[in-house]
This record gives C-alpha cells, structure tokens and sequence, in this order.
C-alpha cells in the first residue's frame, strides 16, 4: 500500500515565515553557499512593512511544531507547506492551520519523530524555561545584550503542558532572550550581532551554573555591532543561513567563521547596510 507520503521525496528544505503570518517552503539549492562578509541574495519581495522573521533548514519529512501566542502547539509535516519561489512572499499561515482570530504564531521548531523518553525544552525572552514530556543535555540561553547562561536541563523538572515554567535566567529589566541551544547540537557557539557582525567560542569556555543566574558576558557589544541577535551551537561540517529585515539571505560554511573568546565582538559575517 502506497500513502501520498511515500510519493513525497525526502529532501533537505528551508522555510521561511514572515512578521505578518506568510509562509513558504523552497529548495535549498536556490541559495548557493558563500564566504562570510558577503551581500547575500534576496530572499523575498518586501511588501508594506513586512519582514521574514523566521527562517530554518529541515527535511520535507519532518514535522514542523507552531507555537502561538494563545499558549497552543500545531504540527504538521514539512512537505505540507507550500512550495514558493525564492523571491515569492509565500501562503499566508492561517490558510494552513486553523488558528484563532488574534492568534499568531510566536515560534516553529522542527522535529523528526516524537518519541516517548524525550521531552521538549522552551524558554521565553523574559527567562522562564520549561519541559515537558532525550537524553540530560546542557541548555544555552543567549541574551540580546550579550550574556549566556549554561545549565544542566535536570535543573528544570517535567510539568505539564500548560504550566508557565521556572526561572531560567535572571535578566536586567533591559535585556531579553533571543536564543535558546543544547551542547548536544553543536561544540562551539555561533553567535550573530544585529549590523552582521558575529564569531563562534568554543562550548568549554562556558561553565555550568545553577538555573536562574545571570549568566556570563559572551558577546562584547559595541555601536559597530549593535545587540546580539541570534546564536546557534555549531561544528565545522555545519552550515548557516542568515537573512536581513530586508529579506537578503546568505549561506555560508561553519569553518570560515572565527573562533574567539567569550570577551570579543567577532568579524563581519554579512555585509549589509547600516542605517
């Protein structure tokens, strides 16, 4: 017996969802990688004042898990989003899922089965982290200001899904949470700045601590960089994609980027025009 799935090729994809609710699935070889410092390519026709906002890389078979602001979860298959030019704004989200009026979709994650022993880690950007029902994996959490806190998942305990979660990380009331990695993704930590500047520093250099500290100093901000905007726990073999509020994407490799310190602000990733 042959399912319509079965018919669907499994292939790397990458997905974009805009600030106003617009989605779309395109091939990745639409992006050809590289070197780090460059203009990158469009990636969508802006329209009015809209803005990709998320951006990630999965397999058309792979679920992709939305999270709203209405505090629900809905998943679907990746294949099921509709595939769009490079250029093309995409379908608008509400069109695929049925969501609520004033709902919106505040998170996607994509995930490749679910299995009973694992557990799905969240974090807000005001700090509060919280699992629910593998392996004990160390947590990142990564401040637009610049500060990291690392600590054991064990620390959070298991609560159910509509629990608001603990204390991950004490913030200054100017600071928020724009990053959330395992130590299990990756042996060093690429760290992003809003003006395209950015550099990886090796996991090792970030001890454990408690949950709900404040964290140590890993990006060193200054008005070149502006905040820090995005951080992922990366290898060598891997490769990033990033992409501007102007729609402009870049592919590049892992290695041709610097790995430095916790103290330093890191080299230019993408040349983009700062106002």
């Amino acid at each position: 017996e042959i399912t319509i799935e079965d018919l669907i090729k499994k292939e790397s994809t990458v997905i974009t969802m805009t600030k106003l609710g617009y989605i779309k699935r395109m091939t990745v070889d639409n992006f050809r990688s590289q070197n780090r410092g460059g203009k990158g390519i469009k990636g969508m026709s802006t329209l009015d004042d809209d803005y990709i906002e998320d951006l990630l890389m999965t397999s058309t078979h792979h679920y992709i898990m939305f999270f709203t602001n209405k505090g629900k979860v809905y998943r679907i298959k990746a294949y099921q989003i509709p595939e769009s030019s490079r250029i093309a704004r995409g379908t608008a989200i509400v069109n695929i899922l049925q969501l609520e009026p004033g709902e919106k979709i505040t998170a996607m994650i994509p995930i490749k089965d679910y299995k009973q022993d694992s557990y799905l880690f969240m974090a807000t950007k005001k700090g509060i982290v919280k699992k629910t029902s593998i392996n004990e994996n160390d947590i990142f959490l990564v401040t637009k200001q610049g500060k990291c806190i690392r600590f054991s998942e064990q620390d959070v305990r298991p609560t159910g899904r509509t629990s608001m979660g603990v204390i991950g990380m004490t913030l200054d009331s100017d600071d928020e949470i724009i990053g959330m990695q395992l130590d299990t993704q990756g042996d060093s930590l690429l760290i992003a700045s809003e003006n395209g500047m950015g550099k990886r520093t090796s996991l090792d250099e970030f001890n454990r601590q408690y949950r709900g500290g404040k964290g140590v100093l890993c990006y060193n901000i200054t008005d070149k960089t502006g905040f820090v905007i995005g951080a992922k726990a990366v290898n060598d073999s891997h490769e990033i994609m990033m992409i501007t509020s102007g729609g402009i994407i870049i592919r590049m490799p892992v290695n041709g980027i610097s790995k430095i310190g916790r103290y330093t602000s890191g080299v230019k990733l993408m040349n983009i025009d700062v106002e």
